[in-house]
């Protein structure tokens, strides 16, 4: 009975670890984004709705990106309906984005991030311990595509806990 459970444990330990460089969203401008072709730079993944009393953020979420995108980062934005303050389709949630905060950030089309339907992405940071309790959560992900942190909804993203988080992993 020992040699088995030994068994089972050394061949669990030797699977490897799911990153999230595994996984693909539909973009909003056409075509796909995949976490593979971030490979080896951070991504704050963050939630969004057109709607939302935390909509502002857009444009710390750009200031973010503007500062940091020629050092390697990435700001993805997931526009998602769970929280029910997204607008209808794509293009109402893309001329919204672009009119009132000129973004240029990576943005899917709505996503599910909560529930059984979430996205694979957010099933997978829910099993790391970080779930979307609301719009303009961030979560951290690092250049191995490991989970590193992830804040809610009144983190700023030009905040002192994001940037010094962001910097470790650029230098």
């Amino acid at each position: 009975m020992i040699r088995i459970v030994l068994a089972l444990l050394a061949f669990a330990l030797a699977l490897p670890v799911m990153a999230a460089q595994a996984f693909r969203f539909d973009s909003i401008d056409g075509g796909s984004l995949s976490l593979d072709q971030w490979h080896g730079q951070p991504v704050l993944v963050v939630n969004t709705a057109s709607r939302c009393g935390f909509t502002p953020q857009f444009d710390g979420l750009q200031a973010l990106y503007d500062r940091y995108r020629d050092r390697g980062l990435v700001v993805l934005t997931v526009p998602s309906n769970d929280f029910r303050q997204e607008l209808a389709d794509e293009a109402a949630v893309k001329d919204f984005c672009e009119l009132n905060f000129d973004l240029d950030m990576p943005m899917t089309t709505i996503t599910r991030v909560t529930g059984t339907e979430a996205h694979p992405l957010y099933r997978w940071l829910d099993a790391q311990g970080f779930a979307p309790s609301w719009n303009f959560n961030k979560a951290l992900i690092g250049p191995d595509g490991s989970f590193i942190e992830g804040w809610g909804a009144t983190t700023r993203p030009l905040s002192q806990p994001i940037v010094s988080r962001i910097e470790a992993l650029l230098d």
